[in-house]
């Protein structure tokens, strides 16, 4: 019986070429750990355009149920794109603590 592969938690521990062992999988490895800043929203400021939405290159920002948009902060990877592209100025880039 082969032993299952363990899954890299830090970005120290992949593989070189960062190989794919198991198609399909990307929802199980969390890429939140390496973020160094955290997008935090304003739905005050936020007009449900999702910009931010479009410009994740992680494909992390859904939509709820009222209509605004969040990253999912398992896998945001904390780039501050979404940031960058909020015309509103709805999200902003924190440290992450």
């Amino acid at each position: 019986m082969e032993k299952e592969k363990k899954w890299p938690e830090k970005w120290q521990e992949l593989t070189p070429g960062c190989m794919v062992f198991r198609p399909g999988s990307t929802r199980e490895y969390h890429t939140g750990t390496w973020r160094a800043q955290r997008p935090i929203y304003d739905t005050g400021r936020c007009i449900k355009c999702g910009v931010c939405y479009i410009f994740c290159p992680e494909g992390c920002i859904s939509q709820d149920a009222d209509g605004y948009f969040m990253a999912d902060l398992d896998y945001c990877k904390g780039c501050g794109i979404c940031a960058h592209e909020c015309w509103p100025g709805a999200i902003k880039m924190v440290e992450e603590g």
